[in-house]
């Protein structure tokens, strides 16, 4: 279930004031026609920034405009009217209605955002439908005709570098080779995150994806900061899941567990309460970046769970999931700003207190 669904819904009885929002029945993917196309169809109106699933018949969608404007001007011209662009496709179309972002309790009482806005932690942010359903399945596809390596409860695989977990860092001088061709539209996809200066993202170049069985987590932990550039990317793919960010107010009372360990896989046991807690709902298809703050110093950790709860709400968790980590080899030491987070400046001061 896609939760960024429930932000929109028809108008009530015959009110259809305009909305930079339409509501399309007879378009979609189960009527031959793709994302990609009824954002072409539409652009000659204006920006469109998303098309999303209406309904899960896969034959009504809503498109969204920079502009009210966009709207109108797509609303007149093809609300009844066969569309050429679409294949001669009629399309019967009307306003539809944002409703505000939900924000609501989730596990542990703590509130679960759908956006990253209400999240509100800076250098955290979250795109809904960054792929589209069908570039969801080749990539599958792909990695599935892979070689998998397998850890204690989930499997891996690397690209550009492989990710060391007994040291969870990289050896930055075994390179693996470029990037796979395909994931070459996601990278080019990366390059308008919105935001984000195009040429960072151009610097990606290495990849870890991650299968998670139904029910398998991630402890909290900041990636290593030695070993990555400030830019981290997350797909989602398969399946959805509840990620938690915690930010201690004391570093120190948080420790890394031993290097030895092979994987991170269990959760931490932790007793203390000087952290902050939030959460947000990642469903399939989203990506999500960390940067700043939100990358250098808040842990994130998905909860061990079969279903995520989200208020009300019960979302029983695919059979698996599977993640696309995207970032850059770090070459030198880290010099972010925060040090009480960051292993490269924590041992140098160790060293210096050495000598």
């Amino acid at each position: 279930m896609d939760m960024m669904k429930l932000r929109f819904r028809r108008p009530k009885g015959l009110k259809n004031d305009p909305t930079p929002n339409l509501y399309v029945a007879n378009c979609g993917p189960a009527v031959g026609i793709s994302f990609d196309s009824i954002v072409s169809a539409f652009g000659i109106f204006g920006t469109v920034i998303g098309v999303r699933a209406a309904d899960e018949t896969g034959t009504r969608v809503i498109v969204c405009f920079s502009e009210v404007s966009a709207a109108q001007a797509a609303y007149k011209a093809l609300n009844g009217h066969p569309c050429a662009d679409l294949g001669g496709r009629t399309m019967h179309i009307c306003y539809s209605v944002e409703q505000p972002p939900p924000k609501v309790p989730g596990d542990g009482s703590i509130p679960v955002s759908l956006l990253a806005s209400d999240l509100a932690i800076p250098g955290i942010y979250l795109v809904h439908d960054f792929i589209t359903l069908e570039e969801e399945q080749e990539l599958l596809a792909e990695v599935d005709s892979r070689q998998w390596s397998n850890l204690s409860k989930r499997r891996v695989q690397h690209y550009g570098y492989e990710f060391l977990y007994k040291t969870r860092n990289v050896d930055s001088q075994q390179f693996l080779g470029e990037l796979p061709s395909f994931v070459s539209i996601i990278l080019q996809k990366l390059q308008s995150f919105p935001g984000l200066d195009c040429k960072r993202s151009k610097e990606i170049n290495q990849l870890t994806v991650n299968e998670y069985p139904c029910g398998v987590g991630l402890s909290p932990h900041i990636d290593t900061h030695s070993a990555f550039d400030e830019l981290i990317f997350s797909l989602s793919t398969a399946g959805s899941c509840i990620m938690e960010f915690r930010r201690y107010s004391d570093p120190g009372t948080w420790r890394l567990p031993a290097a030895s360990v092979d994987e991170i896989h269990e959760d931490n046991i932790d007793l203390s309460s000087n952290f902050t807690r939030k959460a947000i709902f990642l469903p399939p298809r989203s990506m999500l970046l960390m940067t700043g703050e939100g990358r250098y110093a808040w842990h994130h950790y998905i909860p061990h769970h079969k279903v995520d709860t989200i208020g009300e709400k019960e979302i029983r968790r695919s059979s698996r999931r599977v993640s696309f980590t995207f970032r850059k080899v770090r070459k030198g030491p880290c010099c972010c700003s925060f040090k009480q987070y960051c292993d490269s400046q924590i041992d140098a001061g160790s060293n210096n207190q050495n000598q």
